[in-house]
């Protein structure tokens, strides 16, 4: 008999998370088949069940978390859905998708990736003028770069405008050691999501470690666009963007701290 369960996990379909609820809005979302959804003990974690059978990833692998608290998390994504299985409103569900997919077989690229960020780190490059954003950034992006040095012996060269500044190999080395402590498939799927939506391996790996708070580090990240609302006027369109991604930032968040319990 065929898996009622195949194709039904949300799968991503565009790493914009705007333009993604676009694609998905278009296709015909399938109708919900379970009523209860329970978290169950496996052998290698914690398993989400829908109505007593195994919900599976677009891979065919079972959805097993690491933990209760990130599994009970995921569950909680199926509970919510209404008539139809919406993937658009199940982000933590695709992070675990990907995790167990994809970031487990390749958790040496995902981690590299995240150290290349760091070569080439937001929070290094500094406006010129005008004097106000200058003081801002120091004043918000100062104390990051001297946590990295003070508690993972980062030190990360800062410099005035876009040329690309090549930071030291015994930072990207240190900067390389601090992520390993997250070398496992959920975790690190979530350390890359963060680093990606804000544009900094610092800011995420600060988050991961509970040095920022999550709403801090957002609006540390997106410090040029506030700044510029501050003075232009919102853009109705970018903060739409901004906001979609900061469901995603929530997400991995959330599954990066339940995945400590």
């Amino acid at each position: 008999m065929r898996d009622i369960f195949d194709g039904l996990a949300p799968e991503p379909s565009d790493p914009d998370p705007v333009r993604r609820a676009q694609i998905q809005m278009k296709r015909p979302l399938p109708k919900r088949f379970y009523k209860d959804v329970t978290v169950t003990a496996a052998e290698d974690g914690f398993a989400v069940q829908l109505d007593g059978r195994a919900v599976k990833t677009p891979g065919k692998n079972p959805l097993v978390m690491p933990t209760l608290a990130a599994a009970e998390l995921v569950a909680g994504e199926w509970q919510a859905q209404g008539e139809e299985i919406d993937p658009a409103s199940m982000p933590l569900t695709r992070l675990a998708n990907t995790a167990i997919d994809a970031v487990s077989r390749t958790m040496d690229e995902v981690l590299e990736d995240i150290v290349r960020f760091s070569g080439s780190d937001m929070v290094c490059y500094r406006a010129e003028e005008p004097q106000a954003l200058v003081e801002r950034q120091s004043r918000d992006w100062n104390p990051i770069l001297g946590w990295l040095d003070a508690v993972h012996e980062v030190r990360l060269i800062t410099i005035t405008g876009i040329m690309h500044q090549e930071q030291p190999q015994n930072s990207l080395a240190a900067f390389r050691r601090a992520v390993e402590r997250h070398a496992q498939p959920f975790p690190l799927a979530a350390l890359h999501v963060m680093t990606t939506l804000t544009g900094s391996a610092a800011l995420a790996l600060a988050l991961a470690d509970g040095f920022l708070s999550l709403e801090e580090g957002w609006r540390r990240a997106h410090l040029d666009e506030i700044w510029t609302e501050e003075h232009w006027g919102v853009d109705a369109e970018a903060e739409a963007r901004r906001a979609a991604r900061f469901v995603e930032m929530q997400s991995a968040y959330a599954l990066l701290s339940a995945c400590k319990d």
